[in-house]
């Protein structure tokens, strides 16, 4: 399979250009500094298991997802995309960031869609190819909002808040794939479980040192999902054709945010009684820490419908593996 893959220098991205080489896939990735990303993917090697001595072939464009449409000759002939790039949640909102979070989502999407559909006609100095058959794409459980303790499949409702609402733009741009023709499949992804970035990496801290705990009472539901499965999913929405719309890639046993933090604890094995008030977090993040303060109880109903099994359902046993 030749896939072209956006945002492949990010937290899940490296992994997924892993996996696909490790299937013989031909990976195309697009970046702003191309070199860049080749010296950090390049040696991406196949999976434990592969019988493959080399990976496949990897080649990287130039593209700058806020300027400009995706280059034609990287989308052509491909059979599949996977759209990873945005700006990172995970850091203090200013207005200059929510700026940033949104226009890379967004206008992003816009800009892929439109090199995308610019396949109907030849490109600067080559023939147009045939355009890929599916467009997997990114979005974030934010796109449900605030909840308590109600359980969320992919038919609940969007919700109103800022992240809500970035959501709802960013899935509307990828769906538009299916207008040309394509399968579209966005992955509505929960917190990620991987020491090396995203909420995890930035929790460690003050749990190695004893001092971590639940956070704003500890009540509110955390919706995760080891790399490993996010990265499968990734996989099995680009291979399969039964996947399509939106899926929610989290776990099936979301846990309360005490419940996280003594796990994390019995992990590490350091206490996790220390409670965090919310005022603290928002004095830190400001209104980016309304992402932990507040919570959403999803489930991955359609992907356990298509069929799929989970590697890390169980939150301990996935979170020593995360940090092993």
């Amino acid at each position: 399979m030749r896939v072209t893959v956006t945002g492949a220098t990010g937290l899940v991205g490296p992994a997924v250009v892993a996996h696909l080489r490790a299937r013989d896939a031909q990976v195309t990735v697009l970046s702003r500094d191309p070199e860049r990303a080749l010296a950090k993917l390049v040696d991406t090697a196949p999976t434990p298991g592969s019988d493959q001595d080399t990976p496949a072939p990897l080649q990287a464009f130039r593209w700058d997802p806020l300027a400009e449409p995706a280059p034609v000759e990287a989308l052509s002939g491909r059979e599949g995309v996977v759209h990873l790039a945005g700006e990172p949640i995970a850091q203090r909102w200013s207005p200059q960031v929510k700026r940033a979070i949104r226009e890379s989502r967004v206008q992003g999407t816009r800009n892929l869609i439109e090199g995308l559909r610019a396949l109907d006609s030849a490109a600067e100095g080559a023939p147009p190819g045939p355009r890929p058959r599916v467009l997997v794409s990114s979005s974030a459980i934010g796109y449900y909002g605030h909840h308590a303790e109600e359980p969320l499949d992919e038919e609940a409702p969007a919700g109103r808040d800022y992240l809500a609402q970035i959501c709802i733009a960013w899935e509307a741009e990828a769906r538009s794939a299916t207008e040309l023709g394509m399968r579209a499949v966005q992955v509505r992804t929960g917190v990620v479980l991987d020491s090396q970035g995203g909420a995890l990496a930035k929790m460690l801290p003050p749990f190695r040192l004893g001092i971590g705990g639940p956070v704003a009472g500890g009540r509110q539901f955390i919706s995760w999902i080891h790399r490993d499965d996010l990265v499968e999913m990734i996989l099995a929405a680009l291979y399969d054709d039964t996947w399509q719309g939106a899926i929610n890639a989290t776990a099936p046993t979301p846990v309360t945010n005490g419940e996280f933090s003594k796990a994390l604890g019995r992990v590490l094995h350091r206490p996790a009684f220390l409670p965090v008030p919310g005022l603290a977090l928002h004095a830190l993040y400001g209104e980016m820490a309304e992402i932990v303060t507040s919570g959403a109880r999803v489930l991955p109903a359609k992907p356990l419908m298509f069929g799929y099994r989970f590697a890390h359902p169980d939150l301990e046993e996935a979170l020593r593996s995360a940090l092993g």
